[in-house]
């Protein structure tokens, strides 16, 4: 039996929104940034992040508004969000290495994975992958103490991996992942907002362009 509350159903559409503006931002500076086969990956990424957060906080609040059980949006989290993260991740990389893509994107074909553990375990790659590129994107432009925000995002997120092993029947448990989770997304929009101020979508494109 979970204990859940509409309000706590509410509150967990927060880090989702965050995410989706944060990636929303990113799309936009990087996309010249990118060869198309890069750019799909990491916007079928983002958009796999954001739709799987999105549907889990829908299947918490049927559930708290004792509408239903939709047990397919609790089940498809890990396996949805873990796969875009490491999508994005592998993406958002070729902004730094910049080859033809179309190998890269043809190489991922996500095997067939079961337990939790393995996907939290793609899901902390492919957002470490993300958070790495952008602290490098803030040192180029000059803005070190932006590292420290991403690194703050990222310890946020390896936190909400060790929650997601956790016992989530109880309120207080949810209250607590959905707190970090919210500070994780939080300060992953307030990096990419401040990011986008100080000039990423002017900042010169890595790499080569495509042939």
């Amino acid at each position: 039996m979970n204990d859940f509350s509409i309000s706590m159903a509410l509150v967990d559409y927060i880090p989702v929104i965050f995410f989706a503006i944060a990636a929303i931002i990113l799309l936009r500076d990087l996309y010249d940034k990118m060869s198309k086969g890069a750019y799909a990956l990491f916007s079928a990424g983002v958009i796999d992040v954001a739709i799987a957060g999105a549907l889990k906080a829908t299947w918490k609040l049927l559930y708290a508004a004792d509408a239903c059980n939709f047990e397919a949006l609790d089940a498809m989290f890990f396996p949805v969000q873990s796969i875009g993260f490491l999508l994005a991740g592998i993406g958002i990389l070729t902004v730094l290495v910049h080859k033809n893509s179309q190998k890269a994107l043809m190489a991922v074909t996500p095997p067939v994975f079961s337990g939790t553990f393995v996907f939290v375990s793609l899901m902390v790659v492919g957002l470490g992958i993300m958070d790495v590129v952008l602290c490098i994107l803030s040192a180029r432009l000059k803005k070190p103490g932006l590292i420290a925000v991403f690194a703050f995002s990222f310890v946020c997120s390896l936190c909400m991996g060790y929650l997601s092993s956790q016992n989530f029947a109880k309120s207080a448990m949810n209250w607590i992942a959905e707190g970090v989770n919210i500070l994780g997304q939080g300060t992953l929009l307030l990096g990419t907002v401040l990011l986008h101020k100080n000039g990423l979508a002017k900042l010169a494109r890595c790499g080569s362009e495509d042939q």
